[in-house]
């Protein structure tokens, strides 16, 4: 199932890479005020999809762009969650943060997980159970003991910027920028969690996201020997969309600090 998830991605990225060449070509629908989907959103979506329903014809979906799959599987116990371009605001400005994500529910609980930057050729693979991999190198989260010398990542509000939930933002912006080393926020949150599997960061936290968005980096950051919860410390974090993840004494000390905000 993860060599399946593998080849679906790598069919993704070669779509997305073929866009690259004439961004001025892609076709750009606004979703909302500041969330964006473009043909190739659509096209990889569906190269996924396609890849693998046909090994997997019994399988659910769950995919960004299409939603649910039609009541098609409905009753399967396995579910694939897929977000074909994180990024896509960055994809379409040509600032290379972007990734496919590709991750497979069993029984409610991930249990694969594929996130593939096809501007690095960066494949992160995680199978519960098996551990987590950076191009089959095994990753392990970070050794940084305290926040004040961490480094973590972050995600601003999307959507339709509603003023409540940035001030609420603002303000863990704030706090956070006061305990840590520094904060960095790229804009895809697929990648972000990949980056704390890989040890690149210590630590992240965003609210509001959707499962695509962090089912396969909450697994890869799991097998990395990391902790990842939402806001109240449980383990909540793909029905919320709030979420925290780092090293474990890291994350501690990021949950003390945001549990306020939950």
């Amino acid at each position: 199932m993860l060599n399946t998830a593998v080849k679906a991605a790598r069919r993704a990225a070669s779509i997305i890479n073929r866009a690259t060449f004439d961004l001025e070509k892609v076709t750009v629908t606004a979703k909302q005020q500041n969330d964006f989907v473009t043909e190739v959103d659509k096209a990889a979506e569906q190269a996924i999809i396609e890849v693998l329903l046909t090994a997997y014809p019994t399988h659910a979906i769950l995919a960004e762009e299409s939603g649910p799959s039609s009541n098609l599987n409905d009753e399967s116990e396995f579910v694939w969650i897929i977000d074909p371009l994180d990024g896509t605001t960055n994809f379409i400005h040509g600032f290379p943060q972007y990734a496919v994500s590709i991750a497979l529910q069993h029984k409610g609980l991930v249990t694969q997980a594929v996130v593939y930057d096809p501007v690095h050729n960066d494949l992160f693979t995680a199978s519960k159970g098996g551990g987590a991999f950076l191009n089959n190198k095994r990753l392990r989260v970070s050794k940084t003991d305290r926040l004040a010398k961490a480094l973590i990542g972050t995600g601003f509000v999307g959507g339709d910027r509603d003023p409540v939930l940035l001030q609420n933002f603002l303000k863990m912006f704030e706090v956070m920028t006061m305990n840590c080393h520094g904060l960095r926020r790229p804009g895809a949150a697929t990648l972000d969690l990949a980056y704390v599997a890989a040890g690149r960061y210590d630590g992240f936290f965003e609210k509001n996201l959707n499962a695509w968005d962090i089912a396969a980096g909450a697994l890869l950051v799991t097998e990395a020997g990391g902790l990842v919860s939402d806001f109240s410390g449980e383990t909540g974090y793909l029905d919320s969309g709030d979420i925290i993840a780092g090293n474990p004494r890291v994350f501690a000390q990021m949950l003390h600090l945001l549990q306020p905000f939950a």
